[in-house]
């Protein structure tokens, strides 16, 4: 429990400043999204740990074109396979600004659909030959390479954070459909 105490200290804190959580009248709240609410106090939900990460600049630009931050702030669970921005420069030249582009949105909320699976699932559950359905309809499958899982074989998890509505996993390549 202890352990748990302290990454949500981690994760919650901000600059040493006290601020409250601020009350809004009802219909005020009531015209934003699930991301709109604030709550300074609560652990991060899945956006909010990739919006705290400076390696997740491309991934968070990518959910706000393809206009998934209030579906991936939602209760959940949710296990997001997250891309650092290295992960993306992997990708040939020109594929990240394409992708961005608004008539490439669904092609992007695919993409991005097929990094989220529905569920809590940690690295010690993982298991050699595990399918998982994603979001988009299509499977990922787990492969231990030298004891650790990874996503297809050649995606590695570099990182695990737990969120509020379920886990980030930080991943060192896109996962193509």
């Amino acid at each position: 429990a202890t352990s748990m105490i302290g990454v949500c200290a981690l994760l919650s804190c901000n600059s040493g400043t006290e601020q409250s959580a601020g009350t809004q009248p009802a219909e005020e709240s009531q015209a934003v999204g699930q991301s709109g609410v604030q709550d300074d106090l609560s652990q991060k939900n899945v956006v909010q740990v990739a919006i705290g990460s400076k390696d997740h600049t491309t991934l968070v630009t990518a959910i706000q074109a393809a206009k998934l931050v209030d579906a991936l702030s939602n209760a959940g669970p949710f296990t997001v396979f997250a891309p650092t921005n290295a992960a993306f420069d992997k990708l040939p030249a020109g594929t990240v600004d394409d992708l961005l582009k608004p008539e490439n949105k669904g092609k992007l909320s695919d993409i991005l659909g097929h990094h989220t699976y529905v569920g809590v699932i940690k690295t010690e559950q993982m298991t050699d030959g595990q399918n998982l359905g994603m979001v988009d309809g299509k499977n990922i499958t787990i492969k231990m390479v030298n004891g650790k899982p990874t996503v297809n074989g050649t995606v590695n998890i570099i990182a695990s954070v737990p969120a509020s509505n379920g886990m980030v996993h930080v991943v060192d390549g896109v996962i193509l459909p």
